[in-house]
């Protein structure tokens, strides 16, 4: 590979051409992405109702890599209707990520039964009757019901709803293996779980403190707002333990002056051990208070609980903050010094905050931070978890979770007149231990890769297997299909978000409601979700019950429902007459008033964790590529770091020489959960002591610990021993194809 040295440019703009292409030239491709539809992709200021390709502020265009690969793997054709009977059901776990993927859009019902080896089509009638049949034999609480950030709030929220009239609270999303711990950590100082700002605030902060995340890669079209931040001379501090090419310098495609010189983005790039965010921002809040630049007023006068996280800090030892982060204390100060001559501060953060034992108290020594300096609760300041779906947090906020809160759980029985069950839901990884251990009996899941996504895939493989039945929603193949299987396994072929015939909303990053028109189906035979819901839940529970389920098949009548249910979201009520798309209220702080108790926002003692690595051991962390979306895989090289492969681990160059390897020698990493053969070591430039593989092939050594307020996992901290490989773990590369990796 030609060794790429920033990010975007020229690179982004030739693959945006080889995807028109690809997907059947430039003219039909560019008028999908410019559909009024909002982006399938991360939910970074999403185009809507203005026209694809705008964000929620009307700039374009804003377009990035992501967008066109999910478009262009919606526009693919339809698997090859020999396919199924040409490969058997073993055959498919042989497939990696991408060429599952990539083999085309599910066009009809698939189904596998005990007793076959190959899957095999059905047709509708028969594939929403076995549906029906499962729901019917079994009991509301041997099922969960599960769904991506990809479905629509109209969708989540008729999911959530048939659930809980069927009688269980065994309602979970993606979210809880992302940003649950985000949620969680917020809401317990702020009284609210989501962001403090709107996209307009990213164009007024003079700092951005970046976390525990790539955007350069994940969600490029923040790019742009770090590239103005800092011409306008403010400033970027990324904490990141890899040096990530995007972070460094970006060109944005869409900018002339950046295209042709690039664009500068980190001011500052500190690089801890993974586990050591707590040290270092605890070291820069030690330092803030030593240099006496704590804003004494708003913390007296807005928050609570401050005095006890001041003595922590006092007490707290500089040589462990060091030794536990891995940061000089000249570099902290140095960082602390900047945030203290910042006038408006912009925390943003991603995965590699929350994928952590400690998760919530990561997320919590942010806003301490953030509060020591009165940057929450005012214009151009706040708090950013940068979310990884378009649409994970909106349909957290229609009540795909375990647990409704009470003001929509008390207007959802008042409104339909129903009495909801009380029991206590499973989250999304309590689902996985409860199959394990044959509690549950059947599966729904729509969207995603519940499989691919989990923690201990051989151990989730099995588990899954234990299900009577399990029932995919989705518009491609993926690993589920293949690892996530159950005595009988059923694929509904599903439209995708541009093709429905109605209208649907889904909410940013930023709280911003947005309209999407939809748009003609590219094939014959794949559903809307939110039809192929009702159909079941009339199914199962008839036309004679509080809802007239043929009514909502109707987005319209979903989205008034949804009005007079959802704080926040009365503006569904007119939006298909008057097309206004609205922020959410309630949830953006320019004001120092915050929806706790005690209308003060909460300081909490966030203790430093121990590298929990001995000798000869490594901290390994998962990443996504710059070629994927999540679990989907869509280039096997990863172009900003430029490797061309996946089968590899990334390591500090000492490291490499204190464990006697060498670069491109094959060797066998291992966990207390799992181990894989024929890893090639790689030399990068990431934190001594730390090591980084691919999501989520990797995920065979990711043990399922989580964090235990917010249940989200740790893939950011596994434990691991990396060694040459012998002649027999050389011999068995192909054994590990089967939970996930690709040889």
């Amino acid at each position: 590979m030609r060794k790429v040295t920033t990010g975007g440019g020229w690179p982004a703009i030739r693959y945006a051409l080889q995807m028109a292409r690809r997907s059947g030239g430039i003219l039909r491709f560019f008028k999908a992405m410019r559909s009024p539809n909002a982006c399938k992709t991360c939910a970074l200021g999403m185009g809507g109702q203005s026209g694809g390709m705008v964000d929620e502020s009307g700039h374009f265009p804003e377009v990035c890599k992501k967008s066109m690969q999910a478009m262009a793997a919606d526009m693919q054709g339809s698997i090859a209707p020999e396919l199924f009977a040409a490969y058997d059901l073993e055959a498919f776990k042989r497939f990696s990520p991408r060429e599952l993927e990539m083999m085309g859009r599910l066009t009809r019902p698939v189904y596998a039964g005990p007793n076959d080896s190959h899957y095999r089509h059905i047709d509708w009638p028969e594939a929403i009757a076995r549906c029906v049949a499962t729901l019917k034999h079994t009991r509301p609480n041997e099922n969960f019901f599960y769904a991506s950030g990809r479905a629509s709030n109209e969708a989540g929220f008729l999911l959530q709803l048939f659930a809980r009239l069927y009688g269980t609270n065994n309602v979970n999303n993606c979210s809880y293996y992302c940003h649950q711990a985000s949620g969680v950590g917020i809401t317990s100082a702020l009284g609210t779980g989501t962001t403090t700002i709107v996209l307009d605030d990213l164009e007024q902060c003079d700092l951005l403190f970046l976390i525990g995340g790539n955007p350069a890669s994940n969600h490029p079209r923040l790019m742009r707002s770090l590239m103005k931040l800092r011409r306008r001379g403010g400033d970027v501090i990324v904490i990141n333990p890899l040096r990530e090419t995007g972070l460094v310098n970006f060109s944005v495609p869409s900018d002339v002056r950046s295209l042709l010189l690039g664009s500068p983005i980190a001011s500052i790039y500190v690089q801890p051990r993974i586990g050591g965010d707590i040290a270092l921002l605890s070291g820069i809040a030690k330092h803030l208070v030593e240099i006496d630049r704590v804003d004494e007023d708003f913390v007296a006068g807005c928050t609570e609980l401050w005095s006890a996280w001041r003595q922590h800090l006092v007490d707290l030892p500089w040589k462990q903050i060091v030794a536990e982060s891995g940061v000089p204390r000249s570099t902290i100060e140095r960082v602390a010094v900047r945030y203290a001559e910042s006038d408006r501060t912009v925390m943003a953060w991603t995965m590699g905050i929350t994928h952590h034992v400690h998760g919530v108290d990561n997320v919590r020594a942010i806003v301490n931070l953030a509060l020591m300096r009165g940057m929450i609760g005012k214009p151009g300041a706040g708090i950013l978890p940068i979310r990884g779906h378009s649409n994970v947090q909106g349909v957290g906020s229609m009540g795909v979770a375990p647990a409704l809160k009470q003001a929509v759980f008390d207007r959802l029985e008042s409104h339909f007149g129903v009495k909801l069950p009380q029991t206590r839901g499973l989250d999304t990884l309590a689902c996985i231990e409860a199959m394990a251990d044959g509690k549950l009996r059947a599966g729904w899941c729509l969207g995603g890769n519940l499989y691919g996504a989990t923690p201990d895939a051989k151990t989730a493989s099995r588990a899954m297997s234990r299900l009577d039945s399990i029932v995919y929603f989705s518009t491609t193949l993926n690993t589920g299909h293949a690892h996530g299987r159950a005595r009988e396994t059923l694929i509904l072929p599903m439209l995708a978000r541009d093709e429905e015939a109605q209208p649907t909303t889904q909410e940013s990053m930023f709280n911003f409601v947005r309209l999407s028109d939809g748009g003609p189906a590219r094939h014959d035979g794949p559903r809307s979700e939110v039809e192929t819901i009702a159909r079941i839940a009339r199914g199962v529970l008839g036309d004679g019950g509080p809802i007239d389920w043929r009514s909502m098949q109707r987005h319209q009548n979903i989205r008034k429902a949804i009005a007079a249910i959802v704080p926040g979201y009365e503006g569904l009520a007119s939006i298909d007459d008057t097309g206004k798309e609205f922020q959410i209220s309630g949830r953006t702080f320019h004001q120092p008033r915050f929806p706790t108790p005690s209308g003060r926002a909460r300081f909490h003692v966030t203790p430093i964790p121990r590298n929990p690595c001995g000798p000869g051991e490594l901290l390994l962390m998962t990443i996504r590529s710059e070629g994927q979306f999540n679990t989907v895989v869509y280039e096997e090289h990863d172009l900003y770091r430029n490797q061309e492969r996946r089968d590899i681990i990334l390591m500090n160059a000492d490291d490499i020489a204190r464990l006697g390897l060498r670069v491109d020698q094959g060797v066998t990493v291992r966990s207390r959960v799992g181990e894989l053969h024929g890893i090639l070591v790689r030399s990068y430039d990431i934190s001594p002591g730390s090591a980084a593989m691919y999501f989520p092939e990797a995920n065979v050594l990711i043990p399922q610990d989580a964090d235990p307020l917010s249940r989200t996992p740790a893939y950011k901290a596994t434990v691991v021993t990396v060694g040459a490989e012998t002649e027999h773990s050389s011999q068995t590369v192909r054994l590990t194809v089967g939970a996930g990796t690709s040889a």
